[in-house]
């Protein structure tokens, strides 16, 4: 077995929350998912029209809030260019803070949670502030520190629409105390150049999402031709440890499958990433065998054991509870 980078319990990072049983980016999922055992909650910022950052997947938010049903919003329907995408909805920048706390959230996968759609139409739009306050309040209830870990969605896209995230997103975690390197709190995000811009204006540890396939937006806006795929290279590796101090990578980059499911033999990645002194977070852990290879289904928890065995340093899991059992992890 491959030990972690820092010979430590792997961390347990809650994506978007316990999102396999509440809602997603929440204060239920958020809350559900300290109460299971998460290390980490993981909320997804996006910002309003007045600047305010707040917790999303996407800024387009027609699938997982009921704006749809708000006739007074039908004018803010539009199509968006996101990332090179279209896409038709409802985006969180052409509502005020004001106007987005009168929507509710609902499930995003029904089809495959329909046990969530209960919780449809009673949750608000968390912001940024508003889950830093349920951190520190569990953490003390429960004499226990949970971290958050935070994702920039859209950098590009949003500096380009004058909603920069980053300068709010700094100014909040230092009013809030978070500060340093050992702080409870990891920055990541998939593009680039964000990343190694907050390094010159922060301490806190940073995190390079490194996806399977594509390009971050902003190697795509500025037409330089590197993927993902260079990387996570040796050599691509010992650049981002020049700004981050962790990768978060799709668990396909570590464990590949082959056209019908199955994994194959483990890459290199945790081993070469530890040599450039990087820790590396591994998503995303589900339990529902639709998102299982073909070796697990029917049992995500020896999925967990073989990621942990390669030696990663954490695991972004809808069921922390699922992953926070595994005997791996000691509590």
């Amino acid at each position: 077995m491959t030990t972690t980078l820092q010979d430590t319990s792997p961390i347990i990072i809650a994506h978007r929350g316990a999102s396999g049983y509440r809602p997603e980016h929440t204060l239920a999922a958020y809350e559900l998912a300290i109460a299971l055992g998460a290390d980490y909650i993981e909320p997804d910022l996006v910002s309003t029209k007045d600047g305010i950052l707040i917790a999303r997947h996407e800024n387009e938010i027609s699938q997982t809030t009921n704006v749809a049903s708000h006739v007074e919003f039908a004018h803010l329907q539009t199509t968006k260019i996101i990332d090179g995408e279209s896409k038709t909805g409802w985006f969180t920048e052409d509502f005020t803070l004001t106007e987005l706390k009168t929507l509710r959230a609902k499930e995003r996968i029904p089809q495959l949670r329909s046990q969530n759609t209960a919780y449809d139409g009673l949750l608000e739009i968390p912001t940024l502030q508003e889950i830093i306050d349920l951190v520190k309040v569990k953490s003390g209830e429960i004499n226990r520190t949970i971290g958050i870990y935070l994702e920039t969605k859209h950098p590009t896209y949003f500096q380009s629409i004058g909603l920069a995230l980053e300068a709010p997103l700094l100014a909040t975690l230092t009013a809030n105390g978070y500060q340093g390197a050992n702080a409870p709190v990891f920055i990541q995000s998939f593009e680039v150049g964000n990343l190694q811009d907050l390094s010159t204006k922060t301490d806190l540890p940073l995190v390079q999402l490194l996806n399977n396939s594509g390009k971050p937006d902003d190697f795509v806006v500025s037409g330089c031709e590197r993927t993902y795929t260079d990387l996570v290279t040796a050599s691509g590796l010992t650049e981002i440890a020049k700004y981050a101090q962790a990768v978060g990578i799709h668990k396909n980059l570590l464990v590949p499958r082959d056209n019908n499911g199955k994994l194959r033999s483990p890459t290199s990645l945790v081993i070469d990433a530890h040599a450039a002194g990087l820790l590396v977070h591994v998503w995303t852990f589900r339990n529902e065998d639709c998102f299982l290879p073909l070796d697990f289904q029917g049992n995500p928890q020896g999925e967990y054991k073989l990621f942990f065995s390669l030696g990663v340093d954490g695991v972004f899991s809808d069921y922390p509870d699922t992953a926070a059992c595994h005997p791996t992890v000691q509590w």
